[in-house]
Order: structure tokens, then sequence, then C-alpha cells
């Protein structure tokens, strides 16, 4: 039977028709369909293809019980339950090197316009005004451009401001001095850095817990007075009522939106008020080019899927055959989690990733594995966008050099997974091995240690003294976080030592701050895993 895709939202012609090539599938097009409408039509489609305006939800998923594979044309699945797609053996699929080029010239764009006032100057000599002192302008040649995110859209705009003239600043913790070094670009190490020196700031990184609100009331003071602000990125990176105060106060000169908190944007939103505030509907990726890419590349994807077993960029599993899969899972999950491991206690600008295997492992194919790690180091960077696909790209875009080396078996573990992290002379390190089929964390910085990796753990530096696990104890007692295990290691005696503590609750940063300015204590890190 010929497998069935419908298409649920507007994808370009040449994407409909690499789908519909050969006649391997079924196409059906229908869109702008009520989520019971979707519901009711979707029941033996084997493959949906949506943008962002269908929103593919739990109940659309319990309807569509033939349902295998689900194609975003585009880079965010925020409208696609992935939670429940992965629960039900779906496999979510993204295009995501489409729309770089369009959006980076739409926030270019938008900069120009906001400098210099061309949404209102043309709207006034419409009504039939002639207002040319009011509208005066500011010039982008030998100013200074604050970029908040340097991934692929950050890069590609700093290549236009370069060329305009423009001083960029770069504000990117992932982002490596050498990489920087080759953009041309001056990186900062806190975002604070960049806010009193940039004439304008653009914004491009994916919104996470750590980038929401990245631009909020607090940090708006800080910037220079007269700053130009432009978000093309995501809703909710700037906090727009701090941003109304801003514009109303005049300290920000002028601003342009292409993103909001709530989409469609409120009739009733105060954005609204302000003739200094350029606001357009979500047209970064709005380009026939843009449109024309992300349609065929998601179109050879639910084609590679559905026709040959082929899974390429996929957000919710690795690229493997079942086989394999059975063989390595536990392998993937545990790089995952000593990615993210590593990337909470390394430094920021990190250029050089090493992966070293050791024991049976190599004798099996380590490129998934490795791909995990990445995932697992680089989603604080990216957000949830990175995946085993493509968290290779996203490295090479930060000028993350990755390494892999191998060694026999060693020491009591068959199997050893060991990862080490530099950013200039400083590195950091993580070990790990199975006890059995139980995974454990058995190396920090290369001092022997065992920790379970789940939940919080809370990695100290110290000096080797009698009392210190009973003060940290009292500590965390104090404020009620619970010990679940604890592993203590140390060089010497009356030297630095590492205590590592699986806890039961996460410290609160005042209890974190409490910590670090003990006396004794060189460092205090906090792990989610």
């Amino acid at each position: 039977m010929t497998p069935k895709v419908f298409v649920a939202d507007p994808i370009s012609s040449s994407g409909i028709d690499e789908l519909s090539r050969d006649g391997a599938l079924e196409v059906q097009v229908q869109t702008g369909l009520s989520e019971p409408e979707l519901m009711a039509a979707i029941g033996d489609a084997a493959g949906l293809i949506v943008r962002s305006q269908t929103k593919v939800t739990a109940p659309v998923f319990s309807a569509a019980k033939k349902l295998r594979v689900v194609g975003r044309a585009g880079v965010g699945v925020d409208n696609v339950d992935v939670e429940t797609a992965t629960r039900r053996g779906v496999v979510v699929l993204n295009a995501p090197g489409g729309n770089t080029v369009s959006t980076a010239e739409h926030a270019f764009s938008l900069l120009v316009s906001v400098a210099r006032n061309i949404p209102r100057a043309d709207a006034t000599v419409k009504s039939g005004a002639w207002e040319r002192k009011k509208l005066e302008g500011v010039e982008l040649y030998n100013k200074t451009i604050g970029i908040i995110g340097m991934g692929r859209i950050g890069s590609e705009l700093s290549r236009r401001a370069i060329a305009f003239g423009l001083r960029v600043l770069a504000f990117d913790p992932y982002l490596s001095a050498a990489r920087a070094r080759s953009l041309q670009v001056e990186l900062v190490e806190e975002v604070e850095q960049l806010l009193p020196r940039a004439d304008f700031i653009s914004l491009h990184t994916p919104l996470t817990p750590e980038t929401h609100h990245i631009l909020n009331a607090e940090r708006l003071a800080k910037t220079k007075r007269g700053v130009r602000i432009v978000n093309c990125a995501r809703g909710g990176l700037i906090d727009e009522r701090a941003l109304c105060d801003g514009l109303r106060s005049g300290h920000v000169a002028g601003a342009a939106l292409d993103v909001f908190e709530t989409e469609p944007l409120p009739a009733d939103s105060p954005l609204r008020e302000f003739p200094n505030l350029v606001l357009t509907p979500h047209l970064g990726a709005s380009t026939a080019e843009a449109q024309e890419s992300v349609g065929i590349e998601i179109a050879q994807s639910i084609r590679a899927a559905l026709l040959e077993g082929t899974i390429r960029n996929a957000v919710n599993m690795p690229s493997l055959d079942a086989k394999t899969l059975a063989i390595i899972g536990p392998h993937l999950r545990f790089g995952e989690k000593l990615g993210r491991f590593l990337s909470q206690l390394a430094p920021r600008h990190i250029d050089h990733l090493n992966i070293n295997y050791s024991g049976k492992v190599n004798e099996t194919d380590t490129t998934a594995i490795t791909r995990a790690v990445l995932k697992g180091f680089l989603q604080s960077a990216g957000g949830p966008e990175i995946n085993e696909v493509n968290a290779p790209a996203f490295a090479e875009s930060l000028g993350l050099e990755i390494n892999e080396t191998r060694l026999s078996a060693r020491g009591d573990y068959s199997d050893m997974l060991e990862l080490s992290a530099r950013a200039g002379e400083k590195t950091v390190s993580v070990g790990g091995a199975f006890f059995g089929a139980t995974p454990r964390i058995i190396s920090i910085n290369m001092r022997p240690v065992e920790a379970r990796p789940r939940g919080v753990i809370l990695v100290l530096e110290n000096t080797d003294r009698p009392g210190m696990v009973g003060r940290i104890g009292t500590m965390l007692g104090g404020h009620g976080v619970n010990i679940a295990t604890m592993s203590l290691s140390r060089k010497e005696a009356g030297g630095t030592a590492l205590m590592v503590l699986n806890l039961d609750a996460r410290p609160a940063e005042e209890l974190l701050a409490e910590i670090r300015a003990s006396e004794d204590i060189r460092s205090a890190q906090a792990i989610e895993l």
C-alpha cells in the first residue's frame, strides 16, 4: 500500500513535487484545518508536514493511528508535541538549514529601518505630511552593534554589519575565541559588557530558561541611552513591558520586533502604541527562497524516512537502525548525560572537545555516541532544537574542534567514556563507565570518584582538612537539602580535595553563594542531569 503524506500547512510547490515524484507516496494537501478537522482527516496518514500554523497535539497523535513521521518545514518544533510523538514512536523531523540567510537579511532590514525611521517616513508621506526634521535618523557607519547569540544567523548578520562599517561586539558563551577572530568580531565574556557599548543590539539566541528575558528592565537600564534593538529570533527574549517603558522614557530610541511573547500580537498590546517601534508578523523565514529551500528539505527527509527507513534531521531520535540502537542505546543515553554534565562544569568559550573511548565500545561504530555527547554538551547553547543530527554542524559554527581518541580497556573497566573540554589553558574532564548495566561517573578532572549520573550533583573543590564534610552537610541540612550519596577524592593530605554529592533537590542560589563564601571552599557547582 502506498504511504500517504498529509500536508497541513502551505509549503513550496517544489516541495510538493519532490514528495509526489515517481508516485511512491500519496500526497494530500489540505491546509487551514482546525484541530478537530485535522484529527478527522489524518487517520490513515503515515506522514504529516506542517509549518508553524498547525499544532500537532496529543489528540492529533491519538487520531493518527498510522502516523510514522512528522516533518516541520522550518527549524523550531514548538508547535509539535515532541514528547507525545516519542512516546507513540513517531519520528519528528525539521529543516534546520533553510532560513539562515532570509532571517539574517530581515534582521538587517529592520536594523536599517529603525535607524532611518523608514516605516514612519513612508506612513507620513502617504498621509500627506512632509516631516523631514522629525524623522532624522542615525547612520550605521562607525557605530557599534552588539549581537547576542552567534550561531548561523548571528554570524550571517555580523558579516553584513561589518560590510556597512559597524563594529561588532558578540556575546555567546559557547563561541570559541578562534571562531570570533575568524568572524572579525570582539567577543565579550558577559552580556553586561556589551550593553553600555552598543548603539544597536540584535538578538539571535534560542529561547531557553537561561535566555528568557535576557533583555529585562535591569539590563535595559544598563544600555547606552539612545540604543536601538532588533529581535528576529524568539519572542520572550525581551521583556516587552520593560521595552515599552524604555521606549516611553526615551532611553531606547527605537526597536524592531519580528517575534513576540504572544503571537499573533494581541489587538490591545501596548507595543502597537509606539511610532518608533517597527513591528513585522514573524517574517524572518518568509522569503520565496527560504520557503523553497525548507519545502524541498523537509520533503526529501520525509521520503527518506518513509521509503528507505533512513532518518535525517531527527529531533527526537538518533539516525540509527533498530539493531544497532539496541546494542549502543545505553551508551547513547549515558554519553548525552556526560556531555550535559561537562557543559555545566566547563568554562566559557570552549574551543576543543575530546571524546575518548576505551574497551569493548571500540568494537562498534561510535559515531552515534559522539553525536549524543555533542547533543548533551551543546543544548545549553543551542536549546532544544539541537539534536544528534545537527549537533556537529552547530559545533562547527561555534568553532568547536571535536576529536575522538581510542584506547584499549584500562583498569577495572571493560568500557569507559572520557570527555575533556579545553578553553585556552584550562581543561576540565569527566569520565564514566558501566558497573554491569549501571552507569556511573568515575572521574572528574582526572580524580577518581563514584557518582550516579542523574538528578542534582554538587561538585566542590576544597582544602583537605578535618571537618569539611560536616561543615557542608550542616549547611545543606540547614536549608533542607538532603544528601543522597557522597564521594570524596584527594591527591595528597592537606592539598585540594574533591567532594561530589548526589542531592535530592537543587540548592538555592543563596545557599550556593553561602557555600562558595565559606572558608576553604575553592569552587562549588550544582549540576543538573
